[in-house]
């Protein structure tokens, strides 16, 4: 069903996380371009959720995108509050019904391997956001790349949360358990915001630590002096692009032109950091 008025929700637990920042700056101006009216719908906990679908359905909300994945019930939740409302998920969902945008990660996954492989790494680690939660592309792709080289993944680690400093928690204590010589030398985290708080981890932890960390969603702070952070670029403007088309016109773009990305090369896949330094290749390889 076509969106029918002009006033289309956008929901999220994660409005400070800095891709969830880019992709709502994302949604809202091609919105304003079709000439809609955005609502902002906060909800970190199931009441919050609840009460802002209550509130939006005082307004002819005639669409529902989904910049996070709340809950599994998420979509027969926002059914019964807003029926008349279609949806659509810029993110994972749990519910198989769910009309998903992202970008397929497996490419990504992929070529950071490869890039890892090329600079001598030989013991390769992952960082999910969620223990438990869906296996990542990106992780699919990752292990594809070292499998094809006879190399394997050492280890898991989960941050419980995609958050920095539950990032830097789980990474040190992994260093501070883990012998020198049996610790990986590279880590693929599941976004950038892991990568900062794993990469902080590695510099506060010293002691000849060395490993290269690699992030996925190239946000902004990923180019900065600090982090130098190699990262995987979501193409968010064909991203959004394709979820609108879905959510207002009811119409997909079947060639998944829309999952392409950019592998942005800086520094942080070295595995060694030198502070202050300022950035020299700037290059990116482009797909």
């Amino acid at each position: 069903m076509a969106v029918n008025s002009n006033i289309v929700g956008i929901v999220s637990d994660e409005f400070t996380n800095p891709n969830t920042v880019k992709l709502l700056n994302e949604v809202t101006r091609q919105l304003n371009e079709r000439g809609l009216i955005t609502l902002l719908l906060n909800a970190n906990s199931r009441e919050s959720y609840q009460n802002a679908l209550h509130n939006a359905a005082q307004l002819p909300v005639s669409g529902l995108v989904f910049l996070t994945s709340l809950f599994s019930d998420e979509m027969s939740v926002a059914a019964d509050i807003l029926p008349q409302a279609t949806t659509v998920h810029l993110s994972h969902s749990a519910s198989a019904d769910a009309n998903v945008v992202i970008a397929d990660g497996f490419d990504a996954g992929a070529e950071m391997g490869l890039l890892l492989l090329s600079q001598g790494h030989q013991r390769f680690g992952f960082m999910h956001s969620q223990e438990n939660s869906a296996p990542a592309r990106q992780l699919d792709g990752f292990v594809a790349s070292l499998q094809a080289e006879q190399k394997e993944l050492k280890i898991e680690l989960s941050a419980g949360g995609n958050d920095r400093e539950l990032a830097y928690q789980a990474m040190m204590a992994y260093l501070k358990k883990t012998r020198a010589a049996e610790r990986i030398n590279a880590l693929f985290c599941e976004s950038d915001v892991l990568a900062f708080g794993a990469l902080q981890a590695v510099r506060d932890f010293a002691q000849g630590a060395h490993v290269a960390v690699v992030g996925f969603d190239d946000v902004d702070e990923a180019r900065a002096s600090t982090w130098h952070l190699t990262s995987w670029a979501q193409r968010r403007d064909l991203l959004v692009a394709e979820a609108l088309n879905r959510l207002l016109e009811n119409r997909a773009d079947t060639s998944n032109a829309w999952q392409q990305g950019e592998l942005q090369v800086r520094h942080s896949h070295h595995g060694k950091h030198v502070p202050g330094e300022m950035s020299q290749c700037g290059c990116a390889i482009r797909h």
